[in-house]
């Protein structure tokens, strides 16, 4: 499949910025293009002082079959409602430093699987109660004899096997079964086609039949691809390359949101060319920024997207990577 550059595709963004204290009302800011057109809605999950209640964020979202949105923090779990208030959350160490989530439907309830860089581990989390019902450290049945694991990416195959992305050590991808066993690894660190830089992200790619992982490479050089694997850890296709940072997808219908670190998300459709580009953060400074506190954040301005998700109508939920903690609704257009 021929791989495709970003380049072209920021003429498709249409921003508007303002700033998030200003004197009058922050109205909400119009971004994309076409069937990709969203405005942000001005305070979303914000406490009534009007302040982040996350602390800093360095996580993901997801969506439970309700309609609420979970999103992981340094601090732990946060679970939102539609309109942007907290339902429930679970903060502690047993829920600190989650970088990636995802959220599946099983037969005795919903959870939530979390890929935990700072701990070495992945975790499986009951989405109501918030008991932790599985954990997964190193696999030394793999015979790597790792001395360190840091996973920074999860999902689930249809069949209830686990998949963990060591982005930040090895760089390799395992495989377990759904009581945590584990089963094979696959891919090498390096710049190589079938090699990883950093594969930081990673979701089940429903848009096909049968799914495939569908991974984010996102130092690779070029920098920024998607690639295709089987279930079994099988190369299939490098789909697209130049999106910058990319540090995760959700998948939704034929279509999938990219949040890249540089400060946008992007949104392609089923043949993984690029529909829109959403947030896009021109200034060099403050794209890929931890440290914008929430008094600089700017309406329809991103700083360092990390996590995204989609809600049954199509409306986007972004996290950014913000020592302040912000986490942003886009309403699609109809």
């Amino acid at each position: 499949m021929k791989c495709r550059s970003l380049a072209f595709a920021f003429t498709t963004m249409c921003v508007l910025a303002a700033p998030l204290f200003a004197a009058e009302p922050v109205k909400p800011v119009r971004m994309g293009c076409g069937l990709m057109t969203f405005d942000t809605v001005p305070g979303w999950g914000l406490g009534e002082d009007g302040k982040s209640v996350l602390g800093s964020t360095h996580g993901g979202v997801a969506l439970d079959k309700a309609g609420n949105i979970y999103t992981s923090a340094y601090i732990g779990i946060f679970v939102f409602t539609p309109e942007g208030k907290v339902l429930r959350r679970f903060v502690g160490d047993a829920y600190s430093h989650i970088h990636d989530i995802e959220i599946r439907q099983e037969t005795d309830g919903e959870f939530l699987y979390g890929a935990r860089n700072n701990a070495g581990e992945g975790v499986k989390i009951h989405c109501e109660t918030g008991d932790v019902v599985l954990k997964i450290g190193i696999p030394a049945e793999s015979g790597l004899n790792l001395t360190k694991w840091s996973p920074t990416a999860i999902t689930v195959a249809p069949n209830g096997d686990i998949i963990l992305a060591d982005g930040y050590a090895s760089n390799h991808i395992f495989k377990f079964d759904k009581t945590g066993k584990y089963l094979k690894h696959f891919g090498i660190k390096g710049n190589g086609l079938k090699e990883f830089n950093t594969c930081h992200g990673m979701t089940l790619d429903t848009r096909y039949d049968p799914p495939r992982l569908l991974v984010c490479d996102r130092n690779h050089t070029p920098k920024g691809r998607l690639l295709h694997y089987d279930l079994d850890g099988n190369y299939i296709d490098e789909i697209i390359t130049g999106l910058g940072m990319p540090t995760s997808a959700a998948v939704q219908g034929d279509y999938v949101s990219v949040p890249d670190l540089l400060g946008r998300v992007v949104i392609l459709d089923k043949t993984n060319t690029i529909m829109a580009v959403l947030g896009y953060n021109p200034d060099p400074a403050k794209g890929r920024n931890f440290g914008i506190p929430q008094e600089q954040w700017q309406e329809g301005i991103f700083s360092g997207t990390h996590g995204s998700n989609w809600d049954k109508d199509g409306n986007l939920y972004v996290q950014d990577w913000n020592v302040s903690g912000r986490i942003i609704k886009l309403v699609r257009v109809k």
